[in-house]
């Protein structure tokens, strides 16, 4: 039964991969027609359904190619010269297929190429985008700045450099992009303000690699700020760890007699012995709790508004469990003498434990900030 379905199964593939074209012909699809008798010629090139169908469809296809850049053309829709470039460049397809099959080319002795037209198309397109650009970036909005922006990075596109269409994009990039001081405030603590300093550079980077330079949003350091000579940023973002404890730390004893009867295996099947085991466990547990806050504030520079205020918690437990015993080692269960096997070790550095409790918030603030300006990209 799984060798019939697989053979049926290759082939239905092999039947599909020789189609002609005679359906898609049939339901008005004219270049996958074409496309699949040319492909059909290529493997079986005296093969007449295939022959059949490039003889009727490329004719067609012609014709109706025609038709529709026709309407596109008479029509006022935005654009237009982009959705006949699309027409045009599908029947230059069908003619490289069409001349690279030997089969096909008998038949379609000089298929029909757009070039001078093409050319020409092209030319109008670049011009329709930049014009559009030209008339978004007279509103003298972001928004609109950000429209123009992406209609003259199109136009250039098509033609590299068309007209003065560098400067434009340059125009309606500064014009789009909002720029954001990040104001991280350092720990007074000295033991902290490095692993603080080390939170905020991390988060710097991540929105520096979330909102690139081709982005509309830059994110700027005080410092870079003044270097730029940024005088009004759009936003404020001001960074404050505030109520926060690292390395308390805990320890527990806990002690306990165990016990443990095993049966004693015997060539004696008539008798039932058993042994039994003791021992006294001690188990400790060493806990060190971290835990802070992240005041974010987001706000917009010139009225001096608060537009977001969030305060963001994050929390770090370190345990270290291990035990040891006096007596049987057979008095004990798996955990226990995975315990046993367990050593003390140095309570980790409170530098790191900071950086543990930042984590969390991390996540937080990224999300939070990547929500709030996404808005602008």
């Amino acid at each position: 039964m799984k060798n019939i379905t697989i053979r049926s199964i290759l082939i239905l593939l092999i039947f599909t991969s020789c189609s002609t074209g005679k359906k898609s012909l049939q339901k008005g699809d004219y270049f996958s027609a074409v496309s699949k008798s040319v492909q059909r010629l290529k493997s079986a090139p005296d093969n007449k359904k295939a022959v059949n169908v490039l003889k009727e469809g490329y004719q067609l296809t012609l014709n109706w190619s025609q038709e529709e850049m026709d309407m596109i053309l008479s029509g006022n829709n935005s654009f237009k010269w982009e959705n006949a470039i699309q027409l045009m460049k599908q029947v230059n397809n069908l003619a490289r297929q069409i001349r690279q099959t030997p089969a096909a080319r008998k038949i379609i002795a000089d298929p029909k190429t757009y070039s001078s037209e093409l050319n020409m198309a092209v030319e109008k397109a670049a011009n329709e985008r930049y014009n559009a650009g030209i008339s978004e970036l007279e509103l003298n909005t972001q928004e609109s700045a950000r429209i123009a922006f992406n209609h003259f990075r199109i136009a250039d596109r098509f033609i590299p450099e068309y007209k003065n269409v560098l400067e434009k994009l340059a125009e309606a990039k500064s014009l789009a992009t909002i720029n954001v001081v990040l104001e991280a405030i350092p720990v007074n603590t000295i033991n902290y303000k490095l692993t603080s300093e080390f939170f905020y550079n991390q988060v710097f980077n991540y929105l520096n690699n979330k909102f690139a330079k081709e982005s509309f949003v830059n994110f700027y350091s005080p410092n870079e700020a003044e270097r730029v000579g940024l005088e009004n940023p759009d936003y404020v973002v001001a960074l404050q760890f505030f109520d926060f404890s690292v390395g308390n730390t805990v320890r527990r004893e806990v002690e306990e007699q165990v016990k443990n009867r095993v049966k004693i295996e015997s060539k004696d099947t008539t008798r039932v012995q058993y042994k039994n085991y003791e021992a006294k466990i001690k188990t400790f547990t060493d806990e060190v709790n971290s835990r802070g806050i992240l005041d974010v504030k987001i706000i917009e520079f010139n009225g001096n508004k608060l537009m977001q205020n969030d305060r963001i918690p994050g929390s770090f437990k370190w345990i270290n469990d291990y035990a040891i015993y006096v007596g049987d080692i057979e008095a004990l269960n798996k955990k226990q003498i995975e315990l046993t096997q367990k050593k003390a070790v140095p309570l980790p550095p409170k530098q790191d434990l900071f950086i543990e409790f930042t984590k969390p918030i991390y996540d937080q603030l990224t999300g939070k900030l990547n929500n709030f300006f996404r808005r602008y990209n």
